[in-house]
């Protein structure tokens, strides 16, 4: 499939593929659309990025609108697929250089194949037209998105000292609680809420694994804006999410790897670090919690507190938007989210649809999610946790393999724990 985004985007027929229009309304019909109010909105925010910061944008942005317009059961195999994906660009020249480094990120991100081209005409970055006393004032950036581990991540880089601009991607449900968790991590952070607002010129894939990116391109982008950055120094960008979800196992051999995020996997983050470098932004990606569980994030919160505060309002589930923005309690996110509230021990006040996981049908237990987790806690019961992850304990994507393995194993004995509690097994 080819994808194309660029500016006066003109329509394509859908066999041969589809095309979107980046940073601008589409002129045409049966043309997409991608962040067309971003230029606007950072202008709005005083935020006046370089070309460079501003191209890698709009690669990640483009890349999550093929990633969102390209159908999975259209390929061969009903979920890989292969993606040609020319982008305009203020430095093709330079682009093309990381063309196949980016390819190979984006592949190891979303499980498909990416062939990369750039092309001139690329829109500009907003420029400052006038002065202006807004201005971006942090330390270090902090990815904010609603969830636990980006709540307990802000929450400690508060706690230890720093003053990070917290930056969020909008999303449906989500955007208020934003809101509410940036003004009581403190009154004088910058919060910064960013939306990429794609829209496909036909359906719309629901998986979207590659959207990530441009939560990592808008973490760059804010990075790229502050004073320390403009005066040489580097800029930390913390990507908070706990180890067992970063390692991404397959809980069975039937599920596949990119049906969960792999956003801070060991080597995904290193493949984009190795993007970065190579487009010399002094920006570093952190994870501080890969070696950590979602309970042992929870326990070992630098603000307890504050957690308490606000840890309910968070959100974890994969089909949150599905159920009325309420958690359903059965997907993989809802049962590692109850499994660390139980290790947590102060109780879980969330809401679930599906609260009673041991009644015996397949709504509830022998619903598939709770299969596969019940399924990989007996697997490592009756083997161990390096037979059940297999391949993705991997030298070559981790060094030294057995730190994870550890993070892994006490990851299942957390989903034991309240599988068990639970009645599910």
């Amino acid at each position: 499939m080819t994808v194309i985004c660029r500016q006066n985007a003109i329509p394509i027929d859908p066999s041969d593929g589809m095309a979107f229009s980046l940073f601008e309304q589409p002129k045409w019909p049966g043309v997409g659309r991608v962040a067309a109010a971003m230029p606007q909105r950072l202008r709005s925010l005083g935020i006046y990025p370089s070309s460079r910061a501003w191209d890698f944008l709009a690669i990640a942005l483009s890349t999550a609108a093929a990633d969102q317009g390209c159908l999975r059961n259209s390929s061969p195999d009903g979920w890989t697929r292969e993606i040609n994906l020319e982008v305009s660009v203020t430095d093709p020249e330079f682009w093309s250089t990381q063309a196949q480094a980016i390819g190979a990120a984006v592949r190891f991100l979303t499980g498909d194949i990416w062939h990369f081209s750039f092309i001139a005409g690329g829109v500009a970055p907003p420029r400052q037209k006038r002065y202006t006393r807004r201005r971006t004032i942090g330390d270090s950036i902090c990815l904010l998105s609603g969830g636990v581990d980006s709540l307990v991540g802000a929450i400690d880089a508060v706690a230890s000292g720093l003053s990070p601009v917290l930056v969020s991607q909008v999303a449906q449900g989500d955007s208020s609680r934003q809101k509410d968790f940036a003004e009581m991590l403190g009154e004088d952070l910058t919060h910064i809420q960013l939306s990429h607002a794609i829209k496909p010129p036909g359906q719309a894939e629901r998986s979207q694994r590659a959207r990530s990116i441009v939560f990592i391109a808008y973490g760059v982008l804010a990075a790229s804006v502050l004073p320390q950055y403009r005066h040489g120094e580097s800029v930390n960008l913390l990507i908070p999410e706990n180890g067992f979800i970063s390692l991404n196992v397959p809980l069975t051999p039937l599920r596949i790897g990119s049906l969960s995020t792999r956003t801070t996997h060991p080597f995904f983050m290193r493949q984009v670090q190795d993007i970065l470098d190579g487009a010399e932004f002094r920006v570093q990606l952190l994870n501080p919690y890969q070696l950590k569980t979602k309970g042992e994030m929870l326990v070992e919160c630098m603000d307890q507190p504050l957690l308490e505060d606000l840890v309910f309002q968070s959100t974890s589930c994969s089909r949150f938007s599905r159920f009325t923005y309420e958690h359903c309690g059965r997907c993989v996110p809802c049962i590692v989210r109850r499994a660390a509230f139980l290790h947590w021990g102060k109780g879980d006040e969330t809401s679930y649809v599906y609260e009673d996981l041991s009644i015996p049908n397949d709504v509830y237990r022998d619903f598939d999610d709770v299969r596969s987790v019940a399924f990989a806690a007996l697997q490592v019961e009756r083997s161990s946790i390096e037979a059940w992850a297999g391949g993705a304990l991997n030298y070559m994507h981790l060094g030294d393999t057995s730190p994870y393995a550890d993070m892994a194993g006490r990851g299942i004995a957390e989903l034991r724990e309240f599988l068990d509690q639970a009645g599910v097994i």
